[in-house]
C-alpha cells in the first residue's frame, strides 16, 4: 500500500530545500584572474622625500587581500619560492623581517609588487618574467599580512611547525614607518 504525501509535508520539504540551497554561498574563484588594475609604470613613492613632483598618495588597491584563499596560497607560495629561506619565514635573515612596521621601500601593496618583481640592491633578485602576476599579487598579500595590515578573517594562520609567533590572523596591526634602514652591504669577503 502506497502512502500519499500531504500537500503540508510536500510544501514543508520544497521550503526546506530552498533554504539548503540558497543558504550556501561559496567564493566565487578564477583561474585565470587578470591581475589587479595597479599599474607599476608609474613611480611608486618610496619614501616621504623624494624629488620631482609631487605623488599620488592614495594607496592601491589588491583585489587578492580581500579572498582568504589568496593570501593562503601566497603563503603557500612563500614556501615554494623559498621566500623564507632569505626572510627566514618573516622573522627576517639574511632578508629584511617581513612582521614588523619598518618598510624600507614602502607598505603600499604595489611597493611590495614592485619589490618582488624589481629586486632591491644588495640581494633581493629581480622575479620579473619567473612568477605568474597573479601570484605575485598572491605573494604580496601575505607579505602585508605578516604585519598585520590585512583584516583578521582573510589573514592564514601559522602553521603549527613554525610557531615563532602568532598567527597573522591574529597579529595586532601595526602603522608602518616609511624610509627604514636598508640591510647592510655585503663585503664580499668569506669566513
Amino acid at each position: 500500500m502506497m502512502s500519499r504525501h500531504s500537500p503540508i509535508h510536500v510544501l514543508i520539504c520544497a521550503i526546506g530545500v530552498t533554504v539548503a540551497l540558497t543558504g550556501c554561498k561559496r567564493e566565487e574563484r578564477q583561474y585565470r584572474p587578470m591581475p589587479p588594475a595597479a599599474s607599476l609604470d608609474k613611480t611608486i613613492r618610496m619614501s616621504p622625500i623624494q624629488p620631482g613632483q609631487p605623488q599620488d598618495t592614495t594607496q592601491t588597491k589588491n583585489d587578492k587581500e580581500d579572498s582568504a584563499y589568496a593570501v593562503a596560497e601566497g603563503q603557500r607560495l612563500f614556501r615554494s619560492y623559498n621566500c623564507n629561506g632569505c626572510h627566514a619565514n618573516g622573522g627576517g635573515g639574511m632578508g629584511p623581517p617581513l612582521m614588523d612596521d619598518k618598510w624600507i621601500y614602502g607598505s603600499d601593496p604595489a611597493n611590495v609588487v614592485a619589490t618582488i618583481l624589481e629586486g632591491r640592491p644588495n640581494g633581493m633578485p629581480s622575479f620579473r618574467g619567473k612568477i605568474p602576476d597573479d601570484q605575485v599579487w598572491e605573494l604580496a598579500a601575505y607579505v602585508r599580512s605578516m604585519s598585520g595590515l590585512l583584516p583578521k578573517d582573510v589573514s592564514p594562520s601559522r602553521q603549527d611547525h613554525m610557531s615563532a609567533k602568532n598567527p597573522e590572523s591574529s597579529t595586532q596591526a601595526l602603522v608602518p614607518v616609511e624610509g627604514g634602514s636598508a640591510p647592510p652591504a655585503s663585503t664580499g669577503t668569506q669566513q
